[in-house]
């Protein structure tokens, strides 16, 4: 979807990027999700909480605890608000991920 707004040179901004992010997400297409998040900072479009939250349930539901706590991490590194869903996703991706904390 994203990629098709850039060939028909439609807006991308955050709330589409999330929007994309969450249904690969949800379709369990989490390194598609991923690769949107990263698109987003090729395309210099701003990452908030949502977008990093998206992103991180897309780890978390495949139990990518590591990379779940890199984004946690780079949250903390742009100075982007952390929010309690933050927590639990990364919370859910270390157990599914056998790291207890």
């Amino acid at each position: 979807l994203v990629h098709a707004m850039a060939q028909a040179r439609a807006e991308r901004n955050t709330t589409t990027f999330v929007a994309a992010i969450s249904a690969c997400e949800k379709g369990s297409e989490w390194k598609r999700a991923v690769q949107l998040f990263h698109d987003m900072a090729q395309n210099q479009t701003e990452r908030n909480t949502m977008t990093f939250n998206a992103a991180m349930s897309a780890y978390e539901k495949c139990g990518k605890w590591e990379q779940a706590l890199q984004l946690l991490k780079l949250m903390t590194s742009s100075k982007v608000r952390i929010d309690t869903i933050t927590i639990n996703a990364a919370i859910t991706a270390c157990s599914k991920g056998e790291l207890a904390l």
